[in-house]
């Protein structure tokens, strides 16, 4: 199975490249950034030339840098929808947006404050609600094309949001609000996206505190209209990834706690955990971190 990463090596330099089965990492460019410039066939072919000498022991990264940003499409699945209005106080547009012919698209992120597996996720201290969204992650590069594939939690409040819908930057924007797993799955390596299983499982003191599983054939709009959409109003020089939106979604009785461990799997794109820890300063990390270059 192959994953496009980005890695740090033991001197502390970065780069991008294909991570082997052996777990070995073989380079390919100096960035995430350059391979997402690349036309897809143009990405294909530097995927298929790659090398057999691996760079030694690497730390792997989130998959973004650069000027790259991760946007999110919302109520794209039937329980998305019927959460936020049982949620809401507003629940007509949740309802109208679903049918719309105009998606919700938000963006979640720029590249450097992504977190990845094994790093913390985050819940506001001025929440106290505050749920996992496990979503199928599209990949795109600069020219709209789909290229691959990853696993995305886009935390959220659903007590902010549900208080008004226009608070929906601070209930999904906020530190440790976007993990992304590592790995990039390539596109041609995929056969059906619109058939992929997706589980999510939070564990809470040596317990399942939460289960859930989900479908991408219950997705109402194609993955190609989403990305359509996103670049129809902007331009992604160093790529995009757009999370698909949430086909899993607690009842109203259940809430995120510190020290949660979630786990999301997405059949034939990879895995993703990470531990929950509240309020912004278990993530200073982000804003002193050397690892995300802006790629001109």
């Amino acid at each position: 199975m192959t994953h496009l990463v980005r890695y740090q090596d033991e001197a502390g330099g970065t780069g991008a490249g294909v991570l082997r089965d052996d777990g070995q990492v073989v380079p390919l460019a100096g960035s995430m950034a350059q391979l997402l410039a690349l036309p897809l066939e143009e990405l294909r072919a530097q995927v298929g030339k790659a090398g057999t000498d691996a760079v030694g022991p690497a730390r792997l990264l989130a998959p973004l840098d650069g000027r790259g940003e991760v946007w999110c499409a919302g109520v794209t699945y039937a329980r998305s929808r019927s959460a936020r209005m049982e949620e809401s106080t507003e629940q007509s547009v949740y309802d109208r947006v679903y049918s719309a012919d105009r998606p919700e698209l938000f963006l979640k992120s720029p590249a450097w404050r992504v977190v990845t597996d094994g790093e913390p996720v985050g819940i506001r201290v001025d929440s106290g609600h505050d749920v996992p969204e496990p979503e199928l992650a599209v990949v795109a590069n600069r020219y709209g094309e789909i290229v691959g594939f990853t696993v995305c939690n886009d935390m959220s409040s659903r007590s902010i949001e549900g208080e008004n819908p226009l608070y929906i930057p601070q209930a999904k924007i906020f530190a440790g609000g976007c993990a992304l797993a590592p790995g990039i799955r390539p596109a041609w390596e995929v056969g059906d996206p619109a058939a992929l299983t997706i589980t999510l499982s939070v564990r809470r003191g040596g317990g399942e505190a939460f289960s859930g599983k989900t479908s991408t054939n219950q997705l109402i709009r194609g993955l190609d209209a989403l990305v359509g959409d996103l670049f129809t109003g902007n331009e992604f020089p160093d790529g995009a990834v757009l999370a698909t939106g949430t086909g899993i979604v607690p009842d109203l009785d259940f809430a995120l706690q510190a020290g949660d461990e979630i786990r999301i799997e997405v059949e034939q794109v990879g895995v993703l955990t990470n531990t929950v820890a509240v309020g912004k300063d278990p993530f200073g990390f982000l804003s002193g971190r050397a690892d995300v270059k802006e790629t001109r």
